[in-house]
């Protein structure tokens, strides 16, 4: 146990993701209620529910952290920038955007960082701050590392690997995805500007893949896991 690393410590790198699309209101309540015993740093959640969850957090420290254009990403981009508008009003304080991929994969890069760049302006008139959602599962290395040139050159705040939620079909049929992989998380941190932090997000279930990603660079992640995964480092003497 690496012990300059605490209980608060790997807490606050937790988005406590509420986002699954059969969830009822009293799921994410129940998700909010969760996220505030465990002194998370976010609740992300789908942008009808942010200001139900900005009331039900309202005595912690948890912050609400909305999605936009979830999950592919395909909205215009006026579209993009009243869904920010919106979540920010309501009380969002970080906003996980999703990239048009097809764009991406099309190489059109100016639709790309003028996409990115809109939706972080609102972010900032609005005192929230932008995460980037690659979906790198449908991505080759070259598309990542334009991205993150994309993003250092706006100076997001983050850069997030994927939706949890882009599922690709697999050589059997299945849809599956692989999300935070540790060579996707490896590529975005070294090619990524040095002040813009990394979000893993896809496959971080318990706490010895959260404080792997941590040595990778990450310093936040989606969770769904997030009792399991802090009750564990509790129980490993995290303090």
């Amino acid at each position: 146990m690496n012990k300059t690393i605490t209980l608060k410590s790997l807490a606050k790198m937790i988005d406590h993701s509420l986002l699954h699309p059969t969830m009822t209101d009293s799921d994410i309540i129940s998700g909010c209620e969760i996220a505030k015993q465990y002194d998370v740093a976010t609740v992300c959640v789908k942008p009808y529910a942010v200001s139900m969850c900005k009331e039900a957090l309202q005595d912690s420290d948890v912050e609400v952290c909305s999605v936009i254009g979830f999950p592919h990403g395909n909205n215009t981009t006026a579209i993009k920038v009243a869904e920010t508008l919106q979540a920010t009003q309501d009380g969002a304080a970080e906003i996980d955007m999703v990239i048009n991929i097809g764009k991406a994969l099309g190489g059109d890069w100016e639709f790309v960082r003028a996409d990115i760049a809109a939706v972080n302006k609102s972010c900032l008139e609005n005192n929230a701050i932008l995460k980037v959602i690659f979906e790198a599962d449908y991505l080759q290395d070259e598309n990542i590392i334009k991205l993150c040139e994309i993003c250092s050159d706006i100076k997001v705040a983050f850069v997030k690997t994927s939706s949890g939620y882009g599922f690709v079909k697999q050589s059997n049929g299945d849809y599956n995805y692989k999300g935070a992989t540790d060579h996707v998380l490896t590529l975005m941190r070294e090619h990524i500007a040095p002040e813009v932090q990394v979000k893993a997000a896809g496959g971080v279930r318990n706490l010895d893949r959260l404080l792997h990603v941590r040595e990778l660079g990450a310093t936040r992640c989606g969770s769904t896991s997030t009792e399991a995964t802090l009750e564990e480092a509790k129980r490993r003497g995290y303090r």
